[in-house]
Order: structure tokens, then C-alpha cells, then sequence
């Protein structure tokens, strides 16, 4: 097999495998913020993706597509009962999350979960060249790097951690918590969204290891000497600016606002169906404003996007039915036949109608429990060439630690939440104008390109001080 400088490994490919009507097997570029953010990085690197294609069973030889050479791993369907909608998201993503849904520990899913991240692994030892650079993604692969640096001590490895770290006091409940440090100290370097994030790692890592770290770095008995900051994510700001631009993106987003009846404001939500996003304490503040008279339907609409997530774990099929129910019995009691209070759409929609309900939006509500960084908000900002509207943004996002002029909110606080809605619908013109140049600077300037080039940069620096005679592809990123 050809080997490649430059390994990316995530839980999935970045393309979705379509069967066309005709019966032709297609693969499409994949939705959603990895991919967004690591595609550009492909391009124009001598380059290789592993990853899984999302069916079960699915045998695949390697193969390219969107000019990135593509490397699956096979998942049985009892691997991603375990590995994926178990320990990876029944018992990492919620202990993750500060514990908002319980975990749930069971051993099989952890044999399960090792078994899978050495195959990754084993692929990404023999996708990577000699001397070259494997970046892996997320909670789903936290073994993965100790896994590589034992079949491939020559490369240089980096980890980045796409969702929250918890402090130890939550971290502390995992019952292989040891054995998955061990997994993420196999790095180089380790990546987190905030700074808040890396000091909890850092604090794991001393207190259930015994290890000791300076500033950023972990001082190993082995004499590595891995680096674990932060390194906040962004978007690629291009796609979004020039969606914004078109006319016809423009007109759709003008016949948006006229199928709610054109009301003077429109609230939106665009988040995964995910107990993490806070979408029943928005739905809940939204609901009290209607019925205290503080907003009425003709004047205010919601529209609430939810695409579908995790549908066959059980805590979210609980979540869509509570979701569902609270949506019903607000438009049951506010709706008239010209107006909805909620449009509550639970599916997933292409860029270009997302740009148009950015456009179409007077306030973003993004009331994230707790979230790694939350690009949604930064996708509304990028697409607000005229300085107008407001970002309601959660302090337990990633996002809020950069978007400071945002309006921040605690969305466990309902009152504090209502207030918020309110002062975004009745914000100034002057004041949003103001707010939304700054927010529009920082995501502008910040963008995905500048979030590759850091952490490269700092993967660069790690495999010089490993390697002081030898050249690294990474130098011209």
C-alpha cells in the first residue's frame, strides 16, 4: 500500500456513502464540523483519511474521493452497538458533558471500544510513511495514540479532543480513566477547545498518574514530553460569506420570513437533537414568554432546527419525544391560523438553506448546556455581512470564551434566559451593529485555516525537538 506523509484518523470518512435511483453507489462530501474544518487541510498535503463509512458490515478496499485518499475501517453491527452508540456515546459523551444524562458503564462496550481503536490504529501505522505525521480526532479514538506510537515510533503523532475534558471530580467515575490517559499521552501533542479544558486533562493526568507537568507540559518517566493546550476550532469562513452574497440565498431567505407572516422578529435554533444543546430550556423560556404576554406569535417566531442524532440510544429518543411534547403544547395553546410559535423541523438541511435562515434570523440562539466550542454560532456570525443581528450565546460554550460581545446567557437560568430573548429582540440597531462588527472580526480572522496552522505549527515544533536533523512536510503548512 502507497504511505502518506500526512494521516488524518477519525471515527468517520469525510464522505457518506449515496445510492443513487439508478442503483449507483456514490460518495458524497459528509455534513457537520469535522469535516468542515479538516478537509481544507487535505488538499494540496501528500495526504491519507481512515476512518469508517457508517454502514455496518461495509468490507471496502481504499480508494479516493474529493481528490483525498481514503483508507475505511469495517465496523460489524455489534461493534458499533458497543464501540459507537455505547461506550462512545452512552458512556464518554455524557460523562463528557458533566454528567447532564447518566453514563453508562459496561465492560463489554470497553472491549469493544479497544478492540476497535487498534484497528484504526493498525491502519493508520500502515497508511503513515516513515518519519511522516498521524493526527487523530476525538473521544471515539482516545487509545489511538499510545496504539500508533507503539507500532510506529518513528512518527509524530497529535490528538485533538473536539468535545469537552470534565474536571477530575466527574472524569474520576470512569472506571478505565488511567488506561484512557495513557491512550491520549501517547501524543505529541494534545489538543483541547479552552483552556479550561486542558488544565482538567492536566489535572487527571497528575492526580491519577502521578505524573508530573509543567505549564503545559507532561514531564513522562520515558523522557517524551507531550504538550496538551488549547487550540479553539473555527470555521471556513469563505463558503459561508459568498452563500450570503448570492441573490438567490438572499430571496430565500426573504421568503422565509413571508411563510411565518412576516413577523418583526425571528428567533432561531440550529443545533443535533442532543440533550448537550439546551433546545428544551430555550423551547421552556420561549413558551413562559408567550404565556406572560411578554411576546406575542404575530410579532415573534421560532424556528427550532433539530436534526436528527443517535436515534437508536435511548436517551435521545427520550429527549425527541420530550422536545416534540413541549413544542406541540406551545403552539396548541399560541398558534392562530396565520401565525406558529414554534416551527420545529427535525431534519437535517444542505448550506445553502441554513445561509438563508442565518439571513432570515434576527436572533441566534445557541443555549448549549455545555458544548466543545459550538460552530453554529460562528456560521451565523460569518454570514452577517450587514452587521446586523444577535448572537444569544451560552457561557458553557467553547464559543463564548472568543465571541465576548455576544449576549451571554446561563441557560440553566430560565429568567436570566427570558431576559436575554427579550434584550436581543429589542436590541438597537446602533448596538447590534456594534456587537456584531467585533464578533465578526474575531471569526473572520480566526478562522479554520488559522486553527489547522496553530496546531501543525505546534505538531511541527514537536517532531523537531524529536527529530532535530530532519526535515518536516509540516514546516510549509
Amino acid at each position: 500500500m502507497t504511505t502518506a506523509e500526512f494521516v488524518i484518523v477519525a471515527n468517520r470518512l469525510p464522505v457518506d456513502r449515496v445510492i443513487t435511483p439508478d442503483g449507483e453507489e456514490i460518495w458524497r462530501t459528509s455534513p457537520g464540523g469535522l469535516v468542515a474544518a479538516l478537509e481544507p487541510v487535505m488538499h494540496g498535503v501528500d495526504g491519507a483519511w481512515v476512518g469508517w463509512a457508517g454502514v455496518a458490515g461495509l468490507e471496502l478496499s481504499p480508494f479516493e474521493a474529493n481528490d483525498i485518499r481514503l483508507i475505511p475501517v469495517s465496523l460489524s453491527e455489534q461493534e458499533v452497538q458497543e464501540y459507537y452508540e455505547g461506550f462512545s456515546n452512552d458512556t464518554i459523551w455524557p460523562l463528557y458533558h458533566d454528567v447532564i444524562a447518566p453514563p453508562q458503564y459496561h465492560r463489554e462496550w470497553w472491549d469493544a471500544y479497544m478492540n476497535v481503536n487498534l484497528r484504526f490504529a493498525t491502519a493508520a501505522a500502515d497508511a503513515v510513511a516513515q518519519g511522516g505525521t498521524v493526527w487523530v480526532h476525538d473521544y471515539q479514538l482516545q487509545l489511538v495514540p499510545e496504539m500508533v506510537r507503539a507500532l510506529r515510533p518513528d512518527v509524530t503523532i497529535g490528538y485533538f479532543h473536539h468535545i469537552p475534558f470534565p474536571a477530575h471530580g466527574l472524569y474520576a467515575q470512569l472506571p478505565w480513566r488511567d488506561q484512557v490517559l495513557r491512550g491520549l499521552l501517547g501524543a505529541d501533542v494534545i489538543g483541547f477547545q479552552r483552556t479550561q479544558d486542558a488544565t482538567n486533562f492536566l489535572m487527571a493526568v497528575k492526580r491519577r498518574l502521578g505524573v508530573e507537568t509543567k505549564s503545559s507540559t507532561v514531564l513522562l518517566p520515558d523522557g517524551r514530553r507531550p504538550q496538551a493546550k488549547a487550540f479553539p476550532i473555527s470555521i471556513d469562513t469563505a463558503p459561508y460569506i459568498e452563500l450570503a452574497k448570492r441573490p438567490d440565498i438572499q430571496a430565500r431567505a426573504v421568503e422565509i420570513r413571508e411563510g411565518l407572516g412576516n413577523p418583526k422578529c425571528i428567533l432561531l435554533g440550529v443545533d443535533r437533537l442532543d440533550y448537550t444543546k439546551g433546545i428544551r430550556h430555550r423551547i421552556k423560556a420561549y413558551g413562559e414568554l408567550l404565556d406572560q404576554g411578554h411576546i406575542s406569535v404575530e410579532d415573534v417566531a421560532f424556528i427550532q432546527v433539530a436534526s436528527p442524532s443517535r436515534e437508536r440510544v435511548d436517551a435521545y429518543m427520550h429527549l425527541r419525544d420530550e422536545v416534540e411534547l413541549a413544542t406541540g403544547r406551545i403552539n396548541g395553546s399560541h398558534d392562530t391560523l396565520g401565525h406558529t410559535a414554534i416551527r420545529y423541523l427535525h431534519q437535517g438541511y444542505p448550506r445553502e438553506e441554513m445561509v438563508a435562515m442565518y439571513l432570515a434570523a434576527d436572533v441566534m440562539l445557541v443555549t448549549a448546556l455545555r458544548d466543545g466550542m459550538n460552530l453554529v454560532a460562528k456560521e451565523y456570525v460569518a454570514t452577517r455581512a450587514d452587521n446586523r443581528g444577535v448572537l444569544v450565546l451560552s457561557e458553557f460554550t467553547g464559543a463564548a470564551d472568543e465571541l465576548r460581545q455576544a449576549v451571554r446567557v446561563n441557560p440553566h437560568d430560565i429568567e436570566g434566559l427570558k431576559d436575554a430573548i427579550c434584550a436581543a429582540i429589542e436590541m438597537p440597531r446602533e448596538e447590534q451593529s456594534k456587537r456584531m462588527r467585533s464578533l465578526r472580526k474575531r471569526v473572520l480572522t480566526h478562522d479554520v485555516k488559522a486553527w489547522s496552522h496553530s496546531f501543525l505549527k505546534a505538531l511541527d515544533h514537536a517532531s523537531r525537538a524529536r527529530h532535530p536533523q530532519q526535515k518536516t512536510h509540516l514546516e510549509d503548512r
